[in-house]
This record gives C-alpha cells, sequence and structure tokens, in this order.
C-alpha cells in the first residue's frame, strides 16, 4: 500500500509540475493535474493540503533535483553556473517554474524553504571563499549569489528576439559567456 501510495504522490508531482510550468499557479487547476495523474484531486489536499503545498513540493522536488545534479563549488563558481545554464537549456520547464513563482509570490508570501537552504549553504560559502580572498568582496555574499544565477539562467529567460544573431549564438558560445561573465563577477 506504501508504495501505491508513494507513486500516486509522484504522478500528482510530475503532472503539477507540467500543468505549472504552463500555466502557472493561478492558471493551474488540480481537476486537470488528478486527470493526468490518474488519480482524484482529493489525493492532492490528502498529500499537499492545497493547490499552493503541491506548488512549493514540486518547486522543492525540482530544486533538490537541480541541487543533487549541480555541486555547487565555491572555489569554481563560474563551472557552478555553467551546469545551472545547462540544466536550464536542458529542462525549459524550470525557467517557466520559476517565472511563474517570481510573478505570482507576493513579497508577503512566506519564502519557500528548500530554496532559502539551499541558498544559506551557498552563501556561507561564497562568504567563507570571500574571506580567504579566493573570491571578491565587492558584493555581500548573498547579492553576489544572485547575480550569478541571474548570469547563469540569463538565456533561458530573454526573449528570442534579443539575440539577432540568434543562428551563431550557439549553446556551447552562449555557455562560454556565463562562465566569463562568472568569472569576471568573482575575480578578487
Amino acid at each position: 500500500m506504501a508504495r501505491d501510495a508513494e507513486a500516486t504522490r509522484q504522478r500528482l508531482l510530475q503532472a503539477a509540475a507540467a500543468e505549472f510550468a504552463e500555466l502557472g499557479i493561478a492558471g493551474a487547476r488540480v481537476d486537470r493535474i488528478a486527470v493526468a495523474a490518474r488519480t482524484n484531486k482529493a489525493q492532492i489536499y490528502h498529500y499537499f493540503g492545497s493547490k499552493d503545498g503541491l506548488f512549493e513540493a514540486v518547486l522543492a522536488g525540482l530544486l533538490r533535483d537541480v541541487l543533487e545534479a549541480d555541486p555547487f563549488d565555491a572555489d569554481d563558481l563560474p563551472e557552478s553556473m555553467a551546469r545551472i545554464f545547462d540544466q536550464f537549456e536542458d529542462d525549459p520547464s524550470l525557467a517557466r517554474l520559476a517565472t511563474w513563482y517570481r510573478l505570482e509570490r507576493g513579497e508577503g508570501d512566506a519564502p519557500n524553504a528548500a530554496i532559502v537552504e539551499a541558498n544559506a549553504g551557498k552563501v556561507a560559502a561564497i562568504r567563507a571563499a570571500q574571506r580567504q580572498g579566493r573570491v571578491t568582496d565587492a558584493f555581500p555574499a548573498d547579492v553576489l549569489l544572485g547575480l550569478l544565477i541571474s548570469v547563469a539562467t540569463t538565456w533561458a529567460s530573454l526573449p528570442p528576439e534579443y539575440t539577432p544573431s540568434a543562428r551563431n549564438n550557439t549553446r556551447p558560445k552562449r555557455r562560454a559567456s556565463v562562465v566569463e561573465a562568472a568569472r569576471r563577477l568573482v575575480s578578487p
């Protein structure tokens, strides 16, 4: 029985990730998610409490996957940002979910605990590298992390028209620009 419950939970998370990526939090419908997950909407409330709780679980799961795939290295921040770039290039739903999250969450909403926890470790690692002189201290560690993530994800969030020579703007060139920009940002 536990296996069936976990399978249902996973199907709900997968269906919800697709629905939220396409339509955002407000546009997503629990009825459609339940149908896509081959269950009923009562299971959403049972496992996640609400549609918002389901979105938080989807976001936390994606963040966990990103973190597991990207061993953050404060001693090689440009390469860490290149790996984030790769993840956003490989899975366009990441950029869509991040955009919906930014658009639909108000300043009064509680921060996502998984994001806060993940960033705390990264900020601490950057701060330690700054104290040791390996990374610039021109920016506070939390600001530097935000700038680096923005650089790493910028190509995933720009409209295609931003780069008129898109044909020549290949993935390797975009990745190289992320690495170089990150290198310049962190150099002491």
